[in-house]
C-alpha cells in the first residue's frame, strides 16, 4: 500500500496535506474576525490543494491510488472535477502534443484559421488574457467557461467517465458546503471569491509553462527561484524537469535540476527565468505570446531528441 521512506510514506507531501487542510479549516472560520483574512487564507489553501491534486494524479504520496485520491476528494476548488483534471493533465503529458490547440488540453494557443473567424471582441479578450494581468484576473472565468462548455458537450455525446466525474465532484462540493454550514462562517459568495482568487494564483504558474517551439523537448520552462510561489506550486516551476520525470515527487525536483542544470537548459533550449519577479516585470501588462499559434502546424512534427 505504501511505497518509500519510513512506512513507505512521502512525508513532505503528507505534511503539505496537513498544512493545507489546517489552513483551509482556519480560513472557513475567520470570516467574522476578518473577511479579508478569511479570503486570503482560503485562496492560498485552495491553490495549494490544487497543487496537491497534481501530486496525487502523478501517484503521490502513497502507492495506493485509491488512498491518494481519497485525500483530494472534497471539492475545495468547486468547479474542476478531480477525475477530469487527472485525465486531461495526463493527456497533456504527451509532450509531442504540447501547445497543440486541439490535442493539448492545457493549451492556450488557438488555431490561426479559427482565430481569423473570431469577432474583434473575442480576439480582444483573448489578447488581454495573454498578459499576466489578464491571465490572473480574467483567465479563471475564461478558462472555466471553456472547460465547462467542453465537458457539457462531452456529456451530451455520452463520453465515458465525464458525467461520473461531475457527479463525484457534486458530492465533493456537498462536503464543502456541509462543512461551511455546520462549522464555518464564510458565506458562499465569499468562498466562491476565494476560489476565484485561487484560480488566479494558479494562472501565474501556467502562464508561460509552455511555449511554441518546433522541438517539443524545448517547450517546457524552468523558473529557478525557490520563493513562496515555487512552494505554492510545489516546484512545478521546474517544469522541464517535471515533464522529463513526471513521477518524481515535488520535493526532489530542485535537487535534480541543480545536479543536471546544463542538461535541462540544453534540453529546453534555454527556456528559463530566474524568478517570478522577472516574469511579472516583463509580462504583467504585455503579452509573451500571440494567441494564434505562431508555428502551427509545424509544431506537430516537434523532435523528441534530448
Amino acid at each position: 500500500m505504501f511505497k518509500n521512506g519510513a512506512w513507505g510514506v512521502e512525508w513532505p507531501t503528507l505534511f503539505m496535506f496537513v498544512v493545507t487542510y489546517t489552513s483551509w479549516v482556519a480560513g472557513t472560520m475567520l470570516w467574522e474576525v476578518s473577511p479579508l483574512a478569511a479570503i486570503g487564507i482560503l485562496s492560498l489553501a485552495i491553490a495549494q490543494f490544487s497543487s496537491l491534486q497534481h501530486e496525487v494524479l502523478h501517484g503521490h504520496p502513497f502507492a495506493s491510488k485509491s488512498v491518494n485520491e481519497a485525500m483530494v476528494f472534497p471539492a475545495l476548488t468547486l468547479v474542476v472535477p478531480y477525475n477530469r483534471f487527472r485525465d486531461l493533465h495526463l493527456a497533456h503529458h504527451f509532450d509531442p502534443n504540447l501547445t497543440d490547440p486541439y490535442d493539448d488540453p492545457e493549451a492556450n494557443f488557438v488555431d490561426p484559421a479559427v482565430w481569423a473567424t473570431l469577432s474583434p471582441f473575442r480576439q480582444g479578450l483573448l489578447r488581454l488574457n495573454n498578459t499576466l494581468f489578464g491571465r490572473i484576473f480574467l483567465g479563471p472565468i475564461l478558462g472555466t467557461f471553456r472547460f465547462v462548455a467542453s465537458d457539457w458537450r462531452l456529456i451530451r455525446a455520452n463520453e465515458p467517465g465525464v458525467a461520473k466525474a461531475w457527479i463525484l465532484n457534486g458530492v465533493g462540493v456537498g462536503m464543502v458546503l456541509l462543512w461551511l454550514n455546520t462549522f464555518g462562517n464564510v458565506p458562499l459568495l465569499g468562498y466562491c471569491l476565494a476560489a476565484y482568487f485561487a484560480y488566479g494564483l494558479l494562472k501565474i504558474r501556467t502562464f508561460l509553462e509552455h511555449r511554441a517551439h518546433d522541438a517539443c523537448r524545448a517547450r517546457s520552462v524552468v523558473i529557478e527561484s525557490r520563493g513562496p510561489l515555487s512552494l505554492l506550486f510545489l516546484n512545478n516551476s521546474f517544469h522541464v524537469v517535471h515533464h522529463s520525470s513526471p513521477n518524481l515527487p515535488w520535493y526532489k525536483l530542485p535537487a535534480l535540476y541543480a545536479e543536471k542544470r546544463e542538461y535541462y537548459l540544453r534540453r529546453n533550449d534555454g527556456y528559463m527565468y530566474r524568478s517570478y519577479t522577472e516574469i511579472f516585470r516583463k509580462y504583467l501588462f504585455r503579452a509573451k505570446d500571440s494567441v494564434p499559434h505562431p508555428i502551427w502546424p509545424v509544431a506537430k512534427t516537434g523532435s523528441e531528441q534530448p
